[in-house]
């Protein structure tokens, strides 16, 4: 009779420490921002400004300045991949995961737009090519590239057209957009144009799945499907199961690690961190309470819109929002419960550095406490 294996419970102190230390927030990182990208497989980008606050948390020695001249120079690039949402990414995984994920949440994006009756009579195949000639040419605006399309089919769906070209091609967004300090309005060529000399093809699962637990672990088969938009990834993780690490949560939930991955004791102190408007530690898990407690989870957001939020002892813990005019800056902190005077010392120097790191040079700034919003 088989023996009955009795794997390693992981509580939620014990999972938010080793989550945060995979994410570079236990103690900044001196990774060079490139590799950092990649480890991090990508920094969600639905506005321009996330990328380089999320570097700022989580990088030592960090400047914006960095990451825009890496976009400049096109080693990395601002791209649909995951859950079919604008991603900045290493110009390598900016092709080779969005062919991973094409088969998943962008292609469900597309059926949605088909199945509407939006692309009633347009030939898929056909508005690829001619979509891949459009941008290819130049890059386009997507209402440039709507106006063109339209010309072909006339009594298609507008917003349908685009839509569909952004996920029948794999599209980037060309510079100046995403620059820091620069910015524009968003035009897209293909990876092919933009990222010349980057191998094609899509990365391979199983080692999608590692690099997934090397950022994001311990995790379970949906904690990833969540992060990715993709589904029936059982199968790779059974396929890795001789070479990870298993172990469960409280609620018997099976999860998958690296071995020699870092899982700190979950008294290791974590510092207080500003974080982005969607950044991917607090998207990237079907079970989210690691590091956002049940009792905040509706809290990050109004309507389709994300909030800054803030960490304290490594747990989602506020909001906090920048109001940027001409002569001063001000960082407001708003808690949602009581914080002790030792935590507001702690949230004010994080704060002050933040502020050095992405104020322009000689602009003063306030910081601001407001009071628990309960």
């Amino acid at each position: 009779m088989a023996l009955k294996t009795t794997h390693p419970v992981l509580g939620p102190r014990a999972l938010n420490r080793a989550t945060l230390a995979r994410q570079l927030l236990l103690s900044r990182s001196p990774m060079g921002v490139t590799e950092a990208v990649g480890h991090l497989l990508g920094l969600q980008a639905q506005n321009p400004k996330p990328p380089y606050y999320a570097l700022a948390a989580r990088l030592d020695g960090f400047r914006p300045e960095r990451l825009s001249a890496l976009m400049e120079s096109r080693a990395v690039g601002r791209i649909v991949t995951m859950r079919s949402t604008v991603h900045t990414h290493t110009a390598g995984d900016a092709v080779a995961l969005r062919g991973l994920f094409q088969s998943g949440a962008v292609d469900r994006e597309l059926a949605a737009f088909v199945s509407r009756g939006g692309l009633d009579g347009v030939d898929l195949d056909r508005l690829a090519a001619r979509s891949r000639a459009l941008v290819e040419e130049r890059p386009r605006t997507p209402k440039e590239l709507r106006e063109e399309l339209l010309r072909e089919w006339p009594g298609a769906d507008p917003q349908s057209l685009s839509v569909a070209a952004r996920c029948l091609l794999p599209l980037v967004q060309v510079t100046p957009r995403g620059l820091w300090g620069r910015g524009g309005q968003v035009a897209l060529t293909t990876t092919d144009a933009w990222f010349q000399g980057v191998a094609d093809g899509a990365a391979g699962l199983d080692e999608t799945v590692l690099r997934y637990l090397g950022a994001f672990g311990p995790a379970s088969v949906k904690d990833m499907q969540a992060w990715c938009g993709m589904t029936r990834l059982g199968e790779a993780f059974e396929r890795l199961r001789p070479r990870l690490l298993v172990l469960r949560d409280e609620r018997g939930t099976e999860l998958f690690d690296l071995p020699d991955a870092p899982r700190p004791d979950e008294d290791t102190p974590a510092p207080p961190r500003f974080l982005p408007e969607f950044d991917n530690l607090l998207l990237s898990h079907a079970d989210r309470t690691r590091v956002v407690p049940a009792e905040h989870r509706s809290r990050t957001w109004s309507g389709n819109q994300a909030h800054r939020v803030f960490l304290l002892d490594g747990f989602l813990a506020g909001t906090w929002s920048l109001d940027e005019a001409k002569d001063r800056t001000t960082l407001t902190v708003e808690p949602f419960a009581h914080v002790t005077r030792t935590q507001r010392a702690a949230l004010t120097a994080e704060a002050e550095r933040t502020l050095r790191l992405m104020t322009p040079a000689g602009t003063p700034y306030d910081i601001r406490h407001g009071e628990a919003r309960s």
